[in-house]
């Protein structure tokens, strides 16, 4: 027996004081669906004891948590995010901890898309001494192929690197695959999944638009999924063996669709996630408390929607001490003033109290980051990149994409002005440019540029280094000169986004942290992108949040057409296309 196993059985047969104790509270036992009134006994990190009375162990230095009249439930674990944009995590997490959240799984697909193994190592090295566990899926970007952003830029020595996380500790498992990277085609993927499924680790999916038999053959090589927009969706997943993930985030509310579900499956293989989650949202709304009161109204038991928040995400990805108040189990306590309400009033994580009266008591921290990771864009616009020729035999019209809300696109055609034998943004036409550019160190500086309409943009141009899984700065303007000036305000700052007027700069928000970061307390992040969304809806943008569709354009994850560094990118057809609507058919 272990020093601190002595120290728990102590604890729990009565024998020794425990450091903390919460005392009569309602606690919610996620095992069993029950809501009992206990007492929790802690043991340094672990939880010794939940017992009728504690007092036999509560000496003079125990730390006393009064929950009477107060709910007591595991810490949080949000089964999905991305905390690899916008902000260090490590300038964030106290913000999360005061919404019960103790734990989150995320992906690493922003740095580790650029910098392969050495930018995961990054963001484990930034959140490794953090009061609040964060674990990471390994990226697959480096062995997705059917496309050609970001898969040149890595190695087979790359792929091994990153395939070998899969052996650290806080490596749950594999990062997102798109369905259409593996439904009928020989991927190298298939190899990473194969290696995450032998350790036990799981694989994400990325089933937006998946169904029917490519649902099922998708099925055998991923553990679970958070792309489900209906019920139906859900339930086919479920069917199929794919643990489901619902989210309620900046951009997805799927929540209603999960409940439905819930109501036919019950709520085992029932994960809530909030995906990517802008910090606006994170300061005026809240985290994984928002998720779970989302949840609780569409429905679900509020016993049932804690345990999609704690336990069944922490056996899904194997973390068998959090997500429970089982003795042995880490500390990670909320108290809650109210459960349907998700009122958070103390959190305590690893024993220690790092939220009091609702207010975290923990500070924002900061790493140093290396050079390399902090100067990285690399990246010098050809004269003649942001052009256009016209083709012989053209008749006027070209292909664009369509956004047609959120991160959805679809193929149109859009006739812009020509001058001097070139296509030009045409705004009164509804036609736009938009430009997708590699930005990373071992690229050339490859890119194309073709059409964009529905995005609204009468003036000026918008730039940013937030390409989706994708090492890229993207441009989207009703003026050429603007779109380029954006980009080189975008190269100066070493990322981050540039609002142009026709003449002058509207924003500039630098990210240079990984080109995707910046290093400023989150309010301030959140303020700076809402001037960002600000700007571009003065300049004339139509959509309900046009920065987010530009992130999504380089994302062949959302179908149908997308941008690339050598074309448009037909998702469903798996093709390269260019702008004459009259060829690659």
């Amino acid at each position: 027996m272990t020093r601190n196993a002595d120290k728990l059985q102590n604890v729990a047969l009565g024998t020794a004081p425990a450091d903390l104790v919460v005392t009569n509270g309602r606690v919610l036992l996620p095992e069993s669906r029950r809501i009992v009134d206990r007492e929790i006994a802690v043991e340094t990190d672990r939880i010794a004891a939940v017992t009728t009375d504690a007092s036999d162990v509560t000496g003079p230095e125990t730390t006393v948590v009064d929950a009477t009249g107060k709910v007591v439930t595991p810490g949080f674990v949000n089964a999905h995010v991305h905390v690899d944009s916008f902000q260090p995590f490590e300038r964030a997490y106290h913000r999360v901890l005061a919404t019960g959240t103790t734990a989150v799984v995320t992906e690493i697909c922003e740095f580790g898309s650029c910098f392969g193994e050495p930018g995961v190592r990054q963001l484990l090295e930034a959140t490794a001494d953090l009061p609040i566990r964060v674990f990471g899926t390994v990226p697959p970007q480096a062995f997705l192929d059917a496309f050609s952003v970001g898969y040149d830029q890595f190695d087979d020595t790359d792929r091994e690197e990153l395939s070998a996380l899969l052996q650290e500790d806080r490596i749950v498992g594999i990062g997102e695959i798109p369905w259409i990277q593996l439904v009928g085609r020989s991927s190298p993927a298939e190899s990473l999944a194969a290696r995450a499924r032998a350790l036990g680790k799981t694989v994400s999916g990325h089933g937006a638009g998946c169904s029917g038999r490519r649902l099922t053959a998708l099925a055998a090589t991923i553990t679970d999924d958070h792309e489900m927009v209906s019920s139906e969706e859900v339930a086919e997943r479920l069917e199929n063996g794919i643990h489901s993930i619902g989210r309620y985030g900046t951009f997805r509310d799927d929540i209603d669709a999960l409940a439905d579900a819930y109501e036919r499956f019950g709520s085992a293989e029932l994960s809530l996630s909030t995906d990517w989650i802008w910090p606006t949202d994170i300061v005026t709304e809240g985290y994984m408390d928002a998720v779970v009161r989302r949840a609780i109204e569409a429905g679900i038991d509020p016993v049932d929607a804690v345990r999609m928040a704690t336990l069944n995400p922490a056996r899904h990805f194997g973390l068998p001490d959090i997500g429970s108040l089982s003795p042995g189990s880490r500390a990670d306590i909320i108290v809650l003033d109210d459960l349907e309400d998700v009122a958070v009033e103390t959190v305590i994580s690893g024993g220690e109290i790092v939220v009091d009266g609702g207010t975290p008591i923990v500070e924002p921290r900061s790493h140093t980051y290396p050079e390399w990771f902090r100067d990285s864009i690399s990246l010098s616009l050809d004269e003649g990149a942001l052009r256009v020729p016209t083709a012989d035999g053209s008749d006027g019209t070209v292909r664009a994409i369509h956004c047609e809300g959120g991160t959805v696109t679809s193929e149109a055609t859009v006739e812009p002005a020509i001058a001097d034998g070139e296509f030009v943004a045409t705004p009164d036409r509804d036609a736009l440019k938009v430009g997708l550019f590699d930005r990373s160190p071992s690229g050339v500086g490859d890119g194309f540029t073709g059409f964009l309409s529905g995005f609204g943009l009468e003036a000026g141009a918008v730039a940013t280094s937030h390409t989706w899984q994708t090492p890229g700065v993207i441009a989207v303007g009703a003026d050429e000169d603007a779109m380029r000036r954006s980009i080189a305000d975008v190269i100066e700052m070493g990322g981050g986004w540039a609002v142009r007027g026709h003449e002058t700069t509207r924003v500039t928000f630098p990210t240079p942290i990984g080109a995707r970061c910046a290093g400023r307390d989150i309010s301030e992040t959140a303020e700076k992108m809402a001037d960002v969304s600000s700007a571009l809806r003065e300049l004339g943008a139509r959509l309900e949040e046009p920065a987010l569709i530009l992130q999504a354009l380089s994302f062949t994850g959302v179908p149908s057409l997308r941008m690339s560094f050598s074309g448009y990118e037909d998702v469903f057809a798996r093709e390269t296309v260019g702008t004459d609507p009259a060829c690659d058919r």
